[in-house]
């Protein structure tokens, strides 16, 4: 079919509602578009107006509604049409971070009342996790990897998918044993979980630590045992992320409830389930 006749729904970035129609009027514009008649184009538009919690606004100016009462109306005006799939375009891309919390919350909530299928759009990594059930990432046009949230940050298929993650404690390392799995890194031995069946000693990988990786320990009697320097820390509201020097050059980022003073000698563990390995592409 032509782009037109295909029945696809959309949500703008900047939602372009019409400022000279009212609430219900600019969800009632795309219905008049389809030549429907009167009473099926009020009975939809009421239809929209309940499943975005907005019919006692209906009569009200669009230039008067707050940021989330626009996003209702342009989700609704997208509805009405009982469109076949639904596709939004980074609708929290010109939000600051608080309305954008607010209005990830309720979107999903009303995404979750429907039975169509939802394609959201987005670079930021924390609404994709709020909102899907499925996620594919893209990179140049092309899906490099595909899955639920959990599994795709648990599991990202490279160091790019890694890195888009913000996964970034990463470390060359060379397997000097298969059973248990251990590398050869520059701050020293590194045993891990993943490896065993596709690695052979000699085989040159990449490590990429998880934030949520280290243990602080004060006795050495546990595995991947390290000793660091706190470059720096920053508060991140629920935890901090501190920044810490290991072996006098490589640096990490690890997220930690407890703040540790710039400068400060810590002994920690990391956790081999907390560790993924890539293989180097031949």
């Amino acid at each position: 079919k032509r782009p037109y006749e295909r029945n696809v729904g959309l949500l703008f970035q900047d939602y372009a509602l019409f400022p000279h129609l009212n609430v219900f009027d600019n969800i009632a514009f795309g219905l008049h578009m389809h030549h429907l008649a009167e009473d099926e184009i009020n009975k939809r538009v009421e239809e929209a107006l309940e499943i975005v919690s907005l019919r006692q606004i209906a009569d009200r100016s669009v230039t008067d509604l707050s940021g989330g009462e626009k996003q209702r109306v342009a989700f609704a005006r997208a509805l009405a049409p009982k469109p076949n799939l639904l596709m939004l375009d980074e609708p929290m891309g010109s939000l600051d971070r608080a309305l954008r919390d607010q209005l990830i919350k309720e979107l999903h909530m009303l995404i979750s009342k429907m039975d169509i299928p939802v394609i959201y759009v987005t670079h930021d990594q924390e609404e994709a996790f709020s909102i899907a059930n499925r996620i594919l990432i893209l990179n140049e046009g092309r899906i490099v990897q595909s899955g639920s949230p959990q599994y795709i940050y648990t599991h990202p298929e490279d160091l790019w998918v890694a890195s888009f993650f913000g996964l970034n404690n990463r470390l060359e390392g060379k397997i000097c044993s298969i059973d248990p799995v251990i590398a050869e890194t520059a701050i020293g031995k590194i045993t891990f979980s993943c490896g065993k069946e596709i690695f052979s000693v000699g085989a040159v990988v990449d490590l990429v630590i998880l934030p949520t990786a280290i243990s602080v320990k004060e006795n050495n009697d546990c595995i991947n045992y390290f000793k660091g320097r706190i470059i720096d820390n920053i508060f991140k509201g629920n935890n901090f992320v501190i920044r810490v020097g290991i072996q006098g050059s490589a640096e990490f980022s690890f997220q930690i409830m407890t703040p540790y003073p710039k400068g400060k000698e810590v002994r920690f563990s990391i956790n081999p389930d907390s560790i993924l390995c890539f293989g180097r592409k031949k």
